[in-house]
Formats: C-alpha cells, sequence, structure tokens
C-alpha cells in the first residue's frame, strides 16, 4: 500500500472539493508513491508529533490543520520552525497530509463525531451546502443506456444521500445527420437518421464534473455525444455545516453544562444564558462555528455548542440560546476517532500490516490559569 492509496481513500470520503475555497487540503509534504509503513493522526504537526510519528516508524502524518495555509517565501532550516519541521519530514521520508473544512463538511466528520460525543439522536447537517451540484442530461441509444449509466455511477454521479446508483430516464427520438467528415457508428453520414434513444439525468457534485464528464466521452457510442449540464440551487444533502440532534433526555442547563464538560473531558466552558426552560434539541459545530448562531435557533435549537465565540457574539446568544464555546481543540479532536477507525478498516480490508496511532499527548497551546495557578 502506497501513500496514494491512502490519500485516494480518505478524499473519497472527504472531497478536496468539498473544502472552503481558500483552504489548503491535500499533500503537504512529501510523496505519494512511497509505501506506507504506519500512519500518525494529530489534530497540528508539532516539534513533538513528529519525534512521536518517527519512533512509531510512521512515515505518513494526518492533520486536520494544514500545516501550509500560506504561499512560504522561504524555507528557513535553522531558524524557523516550520523549516526545521520541513527538512526532517523530507530527511525521514515522511509524508504529511491534511484534511480541513472538507472534513468539517462531510457526513461523519468533525461536527458529527462531536454530536457522537454528546450522545445526540437524529443527526443531521444544522445547514446543507448548495449551489456545488450540477445536473448532468446525455441522450444515449436506448440499448446502450445501461453501460453509459454505469461509467457515470463509477466515475461518481448519481449519488444522493445514502443512495447511490440515482439516475432518471425518458425514451424518445434523436435525429442527427452527419457531415461528411463524419464518422458515425450509427447510421451513414450525410444522411438524415432517427434513433431510439433515453434522456439520462444524474446529479454530479461540482468536484467531479471533469471526471464524470470524461467517463461519459469514453463511454458513449457516438462520435458526438449530446448531453446538458445544468448548474442547480439545490441543497446538498451530503455536505454541510454543523450538526442538529436530540439529547436522549431533556437536561437542565447545568445539567447539559455538566454533561457536555465530561463527554469532551474538559473542565472549564464559556457560555452565555438561553431562554431557560430543559434542553432537548441540541446543534453543535466542531471549532469555529459563531456564523452559524442564527441557524442554530432558527432550527429550534435549545443549546448551540461550539467554540472561538467573541464578546459581542455572546451578545448576539443571550437569552435566545444556551450558547456554550467549549473549545477550539477540544470540539475537534474528536474527530481523529472517526479518521483512525475507518483508515484501519480500509488497511484490514486490503490486508495490510499498518498501524495507525493518534498522537498521545496533546497539540493545544491554550492554557488556563486562576489564583490556584495553571491548569
Amino acid at each position: 500500500m502506497v501513500v496514494n492509496n491512502i490519500i485516494e481513500f480518505i478524499e473519497n470520503w472527504a472531497p478536496p472539493g468539498a473544502a472552503w475555497e481558500k483552504d489548503n487540503v491535500g499533500l503537504q509534504v512529501g510523496s505519494v508513491k512511497q509505501k506506507v509503513t504506519n500512519i500518525m493522526l494529530c489534530l497540528e504537526l508539532t516539534e513533538k508529533v513528529l519525534i512521536e510519528a518517527i519512533k512509531k516508524k510512521s512515515n505518513f502524518i494526518f492533520t486536520h490543520h494544514p500545516f501550509l495555509f500560506k504561499p512560504l517565501k522561504k524555507i528557513n532550516t535553522y531558524s524557523d520552525p516550520k523549516g526545521k519541521l520541513i527538512e526532517q519530514l523530507i530527511k525521514n521520508d515522511i509524508t504529511l497530509y491534511s484534511a480541513h473544512t472538507n472534513l468539517d463538511f462531510t457526513k461523519e466528520g468533525v461536527s458529527f463525531e462531536l454530536a457522537k460525543s454528546l450522545k445526540l439522536n437524529d443527526q443531521k447537517f444544522l445547514v446543507n451546502e448548495k449551489s456545488n451540484q450540477f445536473k448532468l442530461v446525455v441522450f444515449v441509444p436506448q440499448n446502450e443506456l445501461d453501460k453509459v449509466a454505469k461509467a457515470l455511477f463509477d466515475s461518481g454521479a448519481g449519488i444522493i444521500g445514502e443512495y447511490k446508483n440515482c439516475s432518471f430516464n425518458l425514451n424518445g427520438v434523436g435525429t442527427f445527420e452527419g457531415s461528411e467528415n463524419s464518422n458515425p457508428k450509427i447510421g451513414t453520414k450525410q444522411k438524415f437518421k432517427k434513433v431510439n434513444e433515453a434522456r439520462l439525468e444524474v446529479l454530479v457534485d461540482s468536484w467531479k464534473l471533469n471526471k464524470v464528464l470524461k467517463s461519459l466521452k469514453e463511454t458513449h457510442p457516438y462520435e458526438e455525444p449530446a448531453f446538458d449540464v445544468y448548474p442547480l440551487q439545490n441543497e446538498n444533502v451530503n455536505y454541510g455545516y454543523g450538526v442538529i440532534g436530540d439529547l436522549p433526555k431533556s437536561m437542565n442547563p447545568n445539567e447539559f453544562m455538566t454533561h457536555v464538560c465530561n463527554s469532551l473531558k474538559i473542565n472549564d466552558l464559556r457560555f452565555t444564558k438561553g431562554k431557560g426552560g430543559k434542553i432537548k434539541k441540541v446543534a453543535v459545530c466542531g471549532g469555529s462555528g459563531s456564523e452559524l448562531l442564527d441557524a442554530a435557533i432558527g432550527s429550534g435549537a435549545d443549546a448551540f455548542v461550539t467554540a472561538d465565540l467573541k464578546y459581542h457574539t455572546f451578545q448576539d446568544g443571550e437569552n435566545r440560546i444556551l450558547f456554550i464555546d467549549a473549545g477550539h481543540y477540544e470540539t475537534e479532536i474528536l474527530a481523529l476517532n472517526t479518521v483512525k477507525r475507518k483508515l484501519e478498516e480500509f488497511i484490514k480490508k486490503n490486508g495490510e500490516s499498518v498501524s495507525v496511532y493518534k498522537f498521545s499527548g496533546s497539540t493545544n497551546p491554550i492554557r488556563f490559569f486562576n489564583n490556584k495557578g495553571v491548569k
């Protein structure tokens, strides 16, 4: 198993095309061709992570936060911490890969793992992404329909929620007349032809469109296949922001905040009081999710758990929803559990002997101080 096999598996689950457009996800440093020994998972790369990866003989490091977010003007391996890490990655033949907002916005990603830790039932996206899908319509001879449809499905088209191979087709009659330079598979050039055709429709995520069209052109029997691509405003049920679900039983605000602390293994959180009453419906967003406040309130959530909240954002939520800042690291680190499980299942399925480790320490730079000292 080589690095590219691991990357392809990750990206089939959390495709880079689903990421925020200004994000830098994917390969950060290294080669996609080298054989994988072991894998190290962490939220972000630090010197301690790298030391442990080397000790564990891991030559593939997966991070959630991109190591390279802005273009580098130089690589200083003497005094720049980032330059030193790049040097050690290269010297030790370690490949570094990041899945950031694509992991945030996908099913079973960051927010879903946070919701799972809080034991929320009936989980779904708080807000679905939209305007990132196309409808592909292609006209195919009826006796070639199954072949072309399969090619489109195999290249990633026709996925709606938990269903795959989704399509619609309608029979009709197509007409054409090739020029003297044409080479038609059906009919004769420079002669008018009618063919029993099917109109085949499938949904395609925007980042899959080029691959799907390439597959269409390679499989379609016509020299010049006729097809249309329509941009859609639909909400994409497969990708979105945050998660909303229900607690198994209602809690009062103090009980719920204790539940959050126990679930995330934290001692401190910041909050602003909500409307009062019981907490049953809960919205969550791992990491920075303040922009989803109105969506959480509009969805009828009694509480919203996220991180990185500013003073005035707390004011916006006061008396409207129990608004909780449980920490950026604390609400995202849980996602590595899902990454580990999925990678181990993939490795086992392929009969490989590769171990997947989570960094044993913490990369959280934030510490707390009170009059009793540092915690």
